[in-house]
């Protein structure tokens, strides 16, 4: 079992976040994690990233079980991408070169400058930045890139440290039409690999569900309004709750197209 999540109920400040979160992913799945701002999206990653503790509820992650394992080793077996995490590289380490940013995925680390790297790593790095079409930015400041470079490099980063699980939070954010294709083009190549990692894509796009994910769990509120494979769970009744709006969703090659009506 990937993730599994039991009963997971969380409060902050005497507000509900999340409220009897059941979710499973084994191994094989690779999900979209849908739901409007506000639904408790973010919430959910935090405790599956170990970063937040459930007010009550259990939660086990590639078999350990939080609360009884070493979460530092845990870690290091997920992968975390975000728009955010480019930015702080922006903060810190803007003239690091792409080689430099995608060396770092080994130990999860914001910069080189405080861990050794092996010939091996270097010859890594190549390869996971060619995996990405992005070969040729090996010696390009972080700065410079676009900022579809930029995540797609961050995914070169993330998979650099060979994770079980890959979280992606909204990569596509603030990209244009044709960075947003070419990175999700890059995503369907990884996650069609053999030694392709479980991969959890979070967005409220559902047009970004690409046919390599295999699921779907959909949540409003903190609340889970439907799990498990994705043309039983994106529907239009389901979406239609979700996101309060009238929606139909249409299928074209395997992925969604949502239309408000």
């Amino acid at each position: 079992m990937i993730v599994e999540l039991k009963d997971v109920f969380w409060r902050q400040k005497g507000r509900v976040i999340l409220s009897e979160v059941n979710w499973q992913i084994e191994s094989g799945q690779h999900f979209a994690l849908i739901g409007p701002n506000g639904s408790g999206k973010t919430s959910l990653l935090n405790i599956i990233l170990g970063y937040q503790w459930p007010t009550r509820g259990q939660v086990s992650v590639l078999g350990n079980r939080y609360g009884a394992c070493d979460m530092q080793t845990v870690r290091k077996s997920i992968a975390y991408v975000s728009a955010s995490l480019g930015a702080r590289f922006h903060a810190a380490h803007a003239e690091d070169l792409a080689r430099e940013v995608v060396k770092s995925g080994k130990h999860a680390a914001i910069g080189t400058s405080y861990h050794r790297f092996t010939e091996a790593d270097d010859e890594r790095a190549e390869g996971m930045l060619e995996t990405f079409g992005c070969l040729r930015l090996a010696d390009t400041p972080f700065s410079q890139l676009s900022q579809g470079e930029q995540q797609k490099v961050l995914l070169a980063r993330a998979w650099m440290g060979q994770p079980q699980l890959m979280i992606l939070d909204e990569p596509c954010t603030g990209l244009d039409v044709g960075g947003r294709e070419n990175l999700l083009s890059a995503l369907s190549a990884l996650g069609r690999r053999e030694d392709a990692p479980a991969m959890i894509y979070v967005t409220h796009h559902v047009e970004e569900v690409l046919p390599v994910f295999t699921h779907a769990l959909v949540v409003k509120s903190g609340t889970v309004l439907a799990s498990g494979e994705k043309q039983q769970v994106l529907t239009d009744d389901t979406l239609t709750r979700a996101f309060e709006v009238p929606c139909q969703v249409t299928w074209q090659s395997g992925r969604p197209w949502l239309r408000v009506v």
